[in-house]
């Protein structure tokens, strides 16, 4: 039985870099994979972007709208001469919304396609993305890729900075640019600086 796997981990631990990896084996054996991101994520438009480096372009993008099992489908079928589709692989799937994480389940069980998707728990208040939530609940396999933080304990949370300060207000979602940064912190390092921001 196919199934539905979970890898998650903070920012900076490799998510990224570890799908394109299963991507480049899947097809060093010729066999097809499928890459897909949530549109939310504009960090790189239509690409996988790797803080390596490496970048590949995605075949679709998943806008919140959209049934996941039905676009996985009609792609599949458009593209039949390309062969059958081996692996779903799913960047950022915090963004997925709870239904498209179901739908990810019927492609893995009753499609029998291998969904692997990366991404990861909670945002910069610790707060779990609705997607995230709703695979940690019924992946079949539940994967952490580990980073560190600063001080060399392992990494947890992901805590936001705007213009070079941490900050603890705002919305969930923020993607990366400009004015808006991420670091990777274990629990003693974020607890310490959601403390002096709150006395700044």
């Amino acid at each position: 039985m196919s199934k539905l796997y979970f890898r998650h981990g903070a920012m900076n631990s490799g998510k990224s870099t570890a799908l394109l990896q299963v991507a480049h084996n899947y097809e060093e054996r010729d066999q097809r994979v499928l890459l897909v991101k949530p549109a939310v994520d504009t960090k790189g438009d239509r690409s996988v972007v790797s803080r390596l480096g490496v970048t590949r372009d995605v075949d679709f993008l998943v806008t919140p709208e959209m049934n996941l099992r039905e676009a996985f489908a009609d792609f599949a079928t458009e593209s039949a001469a390309l062969g059958p589709i081996a692996c779903l692989l799913i960047d950022e799937a915090q963004f997925l919304t709870t239904a498209q994480v179901d739908q990810a389940l019927e492609i893995a069980v009753l499609d029998r396609v291998p969904v692997l998707a990366y991404g990861i728990r909670t945002d910069f208040l610790t707060h779990g993305f609705p997607g995230s939530i709703r695979l940690l609940e019924i992946a079949h396999s539940l994967e952490e890729l580990k980073t560190i933080c600063r001080c060399g304990k392992k990494a947890m949370y992901n805590a936001r900075l705007f213009d070079g300060k941490f900050v603890f207000h705002g919305e969930q979602v923020a993607i990366d640019g400009v004015h808006v940064t991420y670091e990777s912190l274990c629990p003693n390092c974020y607890l310490r600086e959601k403390a002096a921001a709150e006395e700044a």
